[in-house]
């Protein structure tokens, strides 16, 4: 496995104690350990001159997570999480604990979980106006009036169903513990890869999550008289026309998570985070 010599940590920028771990987190590493660290917001130009010595650290909670996790997906590196969240169910390490996860890093005394994103692409007449990838899920759903959207969709090109519903949830194994699960989703374990579709809110017609298989391919027609858009992961939205076509497929990307539980630390965290941190 190569040894880490550099580092960029991301932190949460609506948080003055994640900037401030960060910091002292950066300072560690180049004067305890010899890595050059630096810290900064997640945007491309930050990250443009890693390499496969590089890690990438994310200080916050899982929406610092899941940017940071893109990221390094993009650029084939490895991402540890440190959690200042209320429930951080993506991230490897509690706040109080860095200094030993420090440790663990450099000695390399970690694993790596590798996980699935998805990929999605907006047409329109057949041109493509948008794509974006995803870790946890891709959305199409109704804007701010509370009417369904109408959603013919289709699996590997055959026809499923036309949804009547708020919208329909494109799932990767690690969105099933967020989104998908509030719409009444399954939870898959995380190495897992599959992809899960469900309907948020049907009206009349399939009410029930269909797991899919990695290879498949899910085309989504809007058809709709008010307004729909597309989100990735909560953090972007593309405005949606009526008769607009999105694609979503698995991605090309695998984002590897640093590791210091137990393999079994998932089932055990299902319970302790979602549910006790939840209440």
């Amino acid at each position: 496995m190569q040894q880490f010599t550099n580092a960029r940590i991301f932190y949460n920028p609506h948080s003055e104690a994640a900037l401030t771990l960060s910091k002292q987190i950066a300072v560690t590493l180049t004067n305890e350990y010899g890595v050059l660290a630096t810290v900064g917001l997640t945007t491309e130009d930050f990250v443009e001159s890693v390499n496969a010595s590089t890690v990438l650290i994310a200080v916050g909670g899982d929406g610092t997570m899941l940017r940071t996790a893109r990221m390094a997906a993009q650029h084939h590196v490895p991402v540890l999480g440190v959690n200042l969240g209320r429930v951080g169910f993506l991230l490897e390490v509690e706040a109080d604990k860095w200094r030993e996860a420090l440790e663990k890093l450099i000695s390399q005394e970690f694993w790596l979980e590798q996980r699935l994103l998805v990929h999605a692409q907006h047409l329109r007449d057949g041109e493509l106006l948008t794509e974006a990838h995803a870790l946890n899920e891709v959305v199409v759903t109704r804007g701010a009036l509370a009417r369904p959207v109408h959603l013919e969709t289709l699996i590997d090109g055959s026809p499923l169903t036309t949804y009547v519903a708020d919208g329909v949830i494109v799932s990767t194994p690690t969105g099933s513990t967020a989104y998908a699960l509030a719409a009444g989703g399954p939870i898959l374990p995380p190495q897992l890869q599959n992809m899960v579709i469900i309907p948020v809110a049907p009206h009349l017609s399939v009410d029930r999550a269909i797991v899919l298989d990695r290879g498949t391919i899910v085309d989504m027609v809007v058809r709709t008289e008010h307004q729909a858009i597309m989100s990735a992961d909560g953090q972007t939205e593309i405005e949606l026309h009526s008769g607009d076509h999105v694609r979503v497929q698995a991605s090309n990307l695998t984002a590897n998570f640093i590791r210091m539980q137990d393999r079994s630390y998932f089932y055990r965290n299902i319970t302790a985070r979602l549910v006790f941190k939840g209440q």
